[in-house]
């Protein structure tokens, strides 16, 4: 009688005497091997190493029937992302997009520069302009946005220096809405206190978020404070003495930062998501309404 694929009949090229189950897969190769999941018989092309015996292809494309994804039981960051292979990649990027902005308005002049800094709202014997004005990207565009060599030298040090360990223990999505929330909350703090008419622009509102946010994730994993502690003093010392710099910008990065910051590594894992999510939320709801009542205020 012809073998049906699948039968518990042994196969034909199966040696006499030999009572081994064939493979699930191959049914012309036998195997005393099965998988330690699923039970299922398995030959060395079909075997995966796990950390006790060995499991079939099936079980770990399809995480082991566990009502569970493959990927959830990937190791993680201390945040729940997904560990990546290059931790620097949206440093990068983020480096890149300011860099590719500082040629665009070195290359431009002062045109594209008025169009994308940070402004609150002319007075109203000029063309109208600003965030009061309906420009809300402003608050956005500012954040990439330098004048100066030393001033876009500076902030990209920083990022550099910052970025990757943040990004390495938040992952790469929750590193984002940290540089990105961090930013808006100094061109929203900025908006909100300084002189309507008066420009401002530069990543250091997201620079200070990130070192915030590193202070926040240095005391979680209960590592000596004092060297951030010192560079964030002394950082904080610049932006009340130096001249022309936005203190406004700088503090609200850098409470946003650590607000954010803090909501993502001490999250419980249980709620993990749920929980960084709804801080993200906050914070950006908190930006949105200072905004809105500066804005009241300004058209008033």
């Amino acid at each position: 009688m012809d073998q049906v694929p699948g039968s518990p009949q042994e196969p034909k090229d199966t040696h006499d005497g030999d009572d081994l189950p064939a493979c699930y897969r191959h049914p012309d190769r036998t195997t005393g091997i099965r998988c330690t999941r699923c039970d299922k018989p398995i030959c060395p092309d079909c075997m995966v190493s796990a950390s006790v015996g060995f499991q079939c292809r099936d079980c770990v494309r399809g995480g082991g029937g566990t009502g569970h994804s493959a990927t959830a039981s990937a190791p993680r960051t201390i945040a729940g992302g997904t560990i990546a292979a290059n931790p620097r990649l949206i440093t990068l990027i983020l480096m890149g997009i300011n860099l590719a902005v500082f040629v665009a308005v070195k290359a431009d002049g002062t045109r594209l520069l008025n169009e994308l800094v940070m402004l609150g709202r002319t007075p109203p014997e000029y063309l109208p302009q600003g965030v009061a004005e309906g420009e809300w990207y402003r608050l956005v565009t500012s954040v990439f946005l330098h004048q100066e060599i030393p001033h876009i030298a500076f902030n990209m040090l920083s990022l550099w220096w910052l970025g990757p360990p943040l990004e390495a223990a938040l992952g790469r999505l929750r590193f984002i809405a940290l540089y990105m929330l961090s930013g808006l909350g100094g061109s929203a703090l900025t908006y909100l206190a300084a002189a309507p008419s008066g420009f401002s622009l530069g990543a250091s509102g997201a620079i200070f978020g990130l070192l915030g946010a590193t202070a926040v994730l240095m005391r979680r994993l209960n590592y000596d404070m004092k060297p951030v502690l010192i560079l964030l003093g002394l950082n904080l010392v610049f932006t009340f003495t130096w001249p022309h710099i936005s203190w406004q910008a700088h503090i609200g990065g850098l409470v946003v930062g650590a607000a954010v910051a803090y909501g993502m590594v001490h999250a419980p894992r249980e709620r993990r998501n749920l929980v960084q999510a709804a801080t993200c939320a906050v914070a950006l709801l908190a930006i949105v309404a200072v905004v809105w009542v500066r804005t009241v205020q300004l058209l008033g």
